[in-house]
């Protein structure tokens, strides 16, 4: 499989801005570009390389033209292929762009901002507790057993009332649904504990984005369930993630190792695999379909969600989606290159693929990864990223 290392691609840095050399051949059809909002995390030196790459590397499996980063001064052989940063939100930015659907897009729309969080997860403590436009009461139900016990919660008194419900069962997990990798999430076991955590946080940031409050596992294991449309190729998929040190000594995402099968979540489930894995596979599926359901505007062709296992504190063993992402992710560097295989070999079912990330200096990747990133980023510093396929 042709590797290129991106990073050492005469003229990469044009490549970003959509000038300069193109990797392209004759006779392609139609246009990929990389959208990254500015006011957006995702819109670091690693980030925008990776999901430069990546665009690129849809491009060459859609027969199109990689077009570097969109700019809307210009225009673009249609159709346009975008490559977001993260999940758009409303039908008329989507609009206003061109994507009428999940063919124009590697990610997804949303039609409440609400909708990309984690706080889709659970229902509200009661049916009149404060609640955003758009709010779906049906889909708590319809979600069920596919999910931890938990709430989520728009004000701060809500947020007490629901802790407490909780605390009758179990310590409780509170998770502010703007952070990731864990971040910012604090496990409180009495009373006093959910009142100093609540009383420490800002009302107006409840208000405006919510409150996850979830039943606490011990020593969880996180899956991560997925799926890819890319053309007329869907590939879905089960795997784990990995933490390695970033270079301020935080346990961070250290890249994901997948099983990926051609086609969808049925051609997954017809792979060998411990039960508990296919639990995961069938909840993700299941909160899938209820987002599908429940929020009209919504459509995506990537797709990702973790599911927690683990005993909670009383010993009762226990699964359940976390949350979800549509979006590029971490792991789409694997995704990509399972994409790829299958296009090369045609009567491939299943394949495994890894993605890393490591930070500090020193890191040498091996022969056959194909490298998404490698040097100093100015928001994290030394950071190489690369995958691995199995031959």
């Amino acid at each position: 499989m042709d590797t290129p290392i991106f990073s050492a691609l005469p003229g990469a840095a044009s490549m970003l801005a959509g000038e300069g050399p193109m990797l392209v051949e004759p006779g392609l059809q139609g246009s990929v570009v990389a959208l990254t909002a500015d006011h957006h995390a995702y819109a670091s030196d690693h980030e925008r390389a990776t999901r430069a790459q990546i665009a690129w590397r849809l491009a060459r499996l859609k027969k199109s033209r990689f077009e570097g980063e969109y700019d809307r001064a210009r225009s673009y052989a249609a159709p346009v292929y975008f490559v977001p940063s993260d999940t758009l939100v409303g039908s008329a930015l989507a609009g206003d762009l061109g994507i009428q659907g999940q063919h124009a897009l590697f990610g997804g729309v949303v039609p409440h901002p609400f909708v990309l969080t984690k706080t889709i997860s659970h229902g509200l403590v009661d049916p009149a507790a404060a609640a955003p436009s758009g709010w779906c009461h049906a889909f708590a139900g319809q979600v069920g057993n596919a999910v931890l016990q938990g709430y989520s919660v728009f004000s701060p008194e809500d947020a007490r009332r629901a802790g407490l419900r909780l605390l009758e069962t179990g310590p409780v997990r509170l998770k502010p649904t703007r952070a990731t990798g864990g971040r910012g999430q604090q496990v409180v076991r009495d009373r006093q504990a959910l009142d100093t955590a609540l009383a420490a946080m800002d009302a107006a940031e409840i208000a405006e984005h919510g409150l996850v409050l979830e039943e606490n596992l011990k020593q969880p294991v996180t899956y991560s369930v997925g799926q890819v449309h890319v053309g007329t190729a869907v590939a879905s998929y089960y795997g784990w993630q990995r933490l390695t040190t970033d270079n301020n000594g935080q346990e961070v995402y250290g890249g994901s190792d997948l099983t990926v099968a051609r086609g969808g979540f049925d051609d997954l489930l017809a792979l060998s695999m411990p039960e508990e894995l296919r639990l995961a596979v069938e909840q993700a599926r299941i909160f899938h379909r209820a987002v599908e359901a429940s929020f009209p505007g919504f459509f995506a062709s990537r797709i990702n969600y973790d599911v927690a296992q683990g005993a909670n504190e009383a010993g009762r063993w226990c699964s359940g989606v976390l949350e979800q992402s549509w979006r590029v992710g971490g792991a789409s560097g694997a995704e990509i290159a399972a994409l790829e295989i299958f296009d090369e070999q045609p009567d491939r079912r299943a394949a495994n693929a890894s993605c890393f990330e490591f930070y500090g200096d020193g890191v040498v990747p091996p022969p056959n990864a194909c490298v998404y990133f490698n040097g100093v980023d100015a928001s994290v510093g030394p950071i190489t990223k690369y995958t691995v396929v199995e031959p």
